[in-house]
């Protein structure tokens, strides 16, 4: 299989970019759009814009994740097992090997690549390679439905082509369902008795630290969204 070549390539030092790096490089990339299109149009900066150029950024990438997730999902629960009797033999943490593992630029943007993504993550949380439950259902939501609006907002808040109401409106009903979705995720991951499974190191940096970016920046989304809407301008994004 190609990503047994991958592995192989990774193990033997072969061409290509870490998986995390390319992740990073690819949000940079979209980020520095957002960013670099505002200073072309307003010869400035504005730290509210970057905050969230960098989390639409990463949100988009996300998505195409979880669109692997859905269209790769068998292989992700096949994975899943590999990864088991991986971690089994080596004591080593799935998630650390997959982010070292080099990627070919040929490959880039392959989805049986990034499904590799859910298939380590299940390590942590198995809800991921297990399609009935809360966690599989609300990550391929996120990955179908968030995109169009996550744009829209992404280009507003640069070139702020729409009214500032409209904006916030849209940005109220987005940042909500992200604030409301990633705390019923950790509920849910409770409920399940999921954090038995999982070290306290786990816990607090795969669950905690990475879920928490879900909801505390679509809260200040909130806060922003409102503004947006009583001030009835883009005053608090610099314009």
């Amino acid at each position: 299989m190609a990503i047994e070549a991958t592995e192989r390539n990774a193990r033997n030092g072969g061409r290509g970019i870490p998986a995390g790096l390319l992740a990073g490089l690819i949000i940079a990339l979209l980020s520095l759009l957002g960013i670099g299109g505002r200073y072309q149009l307003q010869g400035d900066f504005n730290a509210v814009h970057c905050l969230f150029s960098l989390f639409f950024s990463t949100n988009l990438l996300i998505c195409y994740w979880e669109a692997c997730l859905f269209f790769r999902r068998d292989y992700v629960e096949a994975r899943f097992g590999y990864w088991r009797e991986w971690h089994k033999e080596t004591g080593r943490t799935p998630a650390l090997e997959f982010l070292s593992t080099r990627v070919p630029l040929s490959r880039a943007l392959s989805p049986t690549v990034w499904a590799d993504v859910w298939a380590t993550y299940s390590m942590i949380d198995s809800s991921y390679s297990d399609r009935g439950t809360f966690g599989f259902t609300a990550d391929i939501g996120n990955g179908f439905i968030t995109p169009l609006p996550t744009l829209i907002l992404y280009s507003t808040y640069t070139l702020g082509f729409l009214p500032a109401v409209v904006a916030g409106t849209v940005g109220a009903m987005l940042f909500w369902q992200w604030v409301y979705v990633s705390s019923l995720y950790w509920v849910s991951f409770f409920v399940s008795q999921r954090q038995g499974h999982v070290t306290r190191r786990e816990l607090y940096t795969y669950v905690f630290a990475l879920n928490a970016v879900w909801v505390l920046v679509p809260a200040f989304g909130l806060y922003v969204s409102v503004r947006l809407i009583l001030d009835g301008n883009y005053g608090l994004l610099g314009f």
